[in-house]
């Protein structure tokens, strides 16, 4: 009765529009009231939650992507990228996966991902031929690479709330994002002839074809994207070689961004402070979610609902495999009503300890609960990547969605080979 209460109360509250921090602070509280608990019991809840160490990687990494949008360097990896990807069939499409990877090392953002690719490649994808709202779920998609390709801001925020690695978390998604992209590609390859516009027949985005000419001045566009491909190299080079651990990288690049900026000459002066000033008001709203989700999560502890969770499911079945089918539905369902973050901290305290009873690697479950939870970007009610792309794109929603399943069925496909071949997430132990 108490947990319906809390639940109840949670439901009602985003339903009607509450913020979502507060929204769980407010149905923390009455489950509080409900069982009974002294306010004591989670009034440090917040503070605590936020002064986790690892978190400090979050404001960090935004500014480094906020330096590098800012910049323009994202329009030098995308010349990059078409060049090299110029000999494939639907060129521009394969640019805007590969570029999307690329900005989801620099962001861990997949909304930000989204809007820079949606501006960028995304309005040459139309004037090139292609149907406007393919292109909107193709970028939609395309921004879940910035989710799990590292640095992840999803991964941050299990890895500090259930204790684990964020290094190891990092490594973990190396073959899992190439995988997504590669899928992501493959699909566009297969839709390519059939989402060109009328008398786009013959072009080159339909032939493809080794060409000489493409490669032509490689070398000049190899040396202006230098600064952004360098970046990924330094955050995962000093947290592997053991020099730092991922909040000291995140404040290297972080350190990074600005002197290639300022060096570089890429930003005026006076337009730096707002790259700060909106990198400070993404890392608050976070910060804020992460803040008040921990009375939430608080109360539920102290009511042992996680312990009763996997009493119960361990109770229900004792087959892995059919817990991880259970587990991947559930999130699923999660990810199309919560934001990710917000959504990653409610299930993976309740989630994690019925995955220990089944023996299952904390870091190949987090790549399974964070990986299926961010499918919710590209699923309504939420799918925070579509309307970001409709409005970029200036599209409807009929006319991505018509074009968005071929990619979530991807997507779903790679999930299930992620969650039973944990060797491919596992592959550096």
């Amino acid at each position: 009765m108490k947990l319906l209460i809390i639940i109840g109360t949670l439901l009602i509250l985003l339903l009607v529009g509450v913020p979502i921090g507060f929204g769980f602070a407010l149905a923390g509280s009455a489950g509080a009231a409900a069982a009974g608990l002294p306010a004591s019991a989670i009034a440090g809840a917040p503070y605590f939650a936020v002064a986790a160490i690892p978190l400090l990687a979050i404001p960090f990494f935004i500014l480094a992507g906020e330096l590098m949008n800012r910049g323009k360097l994202i329009d030098r990896l995308v010349d990059l990228a078409d060049s090299l990807l110029s000999w494939l069939r639907g060129r521009l499409g394969h640019v805007t996966i590969v570029s999307s990877a690329f900005l989801g090392a620099m962001t861990g953002s997949s909304v930000a991902t989204v809007a820079a690719i949606g501006s960028s490649v995304g309005d040459r994808m139309v004037r090139g031929g292609y149907n406007r709202g393919y292109v909107g779920a193709l970028v939609a998609s395309s921004g879940l690479l910035g989710v799990l390709i590292p640095p992840s801001i999803p991964l941050i925020v299990y890895g500090a709330t259930v204790g684990v690695s964020v290094a190891e978390l990092f490594l973990a998604t190396l073959v899992p994002g190439a995988l997504m992209t590669i899928a992501f590609m493959i699909v566009h390859a297969i839709r390519v002839r059939s989402v060109l516009t009328p008398g786009m027949a013959g072009s080159a985005e339909i032939s493809g074809g080794f060409s000489t000419d493409a490669f032509k001045g490689l070398g000049r566009r190899v040396l202006r994207s230098l600064p952004a491909l360098v970046m990924p190299v330094i955050i995962l080079g000093c947290i592997y070689s053991g020099i730092t651990t991922a909040t000291e990288a995140a404040a290297i690049a972080g350190l990074y961004a600005l002197l290639v900026i300022v060096i570089g000459r890429l930003l005026p002066v006076k337009q730096i402070p707002k790259a700060f000033y909106q990198a400070a008001i993404v890392s608050g709203a976070i910060l804020v979610v992460i803040a008040f989700t921990s009375i939430f999560n608080k109360v539920l502890t102290l009511m042992r609902v996680p312990q009763d969770v996997a009493e119960f499911t361990v109770a229900l079945t004792d087959n892995p495999v059919v817990f991880l089918l259970c587990v991947n539905l559930l999130l699923f369902i999660v990810g199309m009503f919560m934001e990710t973050n917000a959504a990653v901290l409610l299930m993976a305290p309740l989630l994690f300890p019925a995955a220990m009873e089944f023996g299952i690697d904390p870091v190949h479950f987090g790549i399974i609960l964070v990986t299926n939870i961010e499918l919710g970007l590209i699923t309504p009610p939420l799918a925070a990547n579509i309307f970001v792309a409709l409005k970029v794109m200036k599209t409807n929603l009929p006319q991505v969605m018509r074009h968005i399943w071929p990619f979530l069925l991807a997507a779903v496909a790679v999930l299930m080979i992620i969650t039973f071949v944990p060797e491919l997430t596992l592959w550096w132990k």
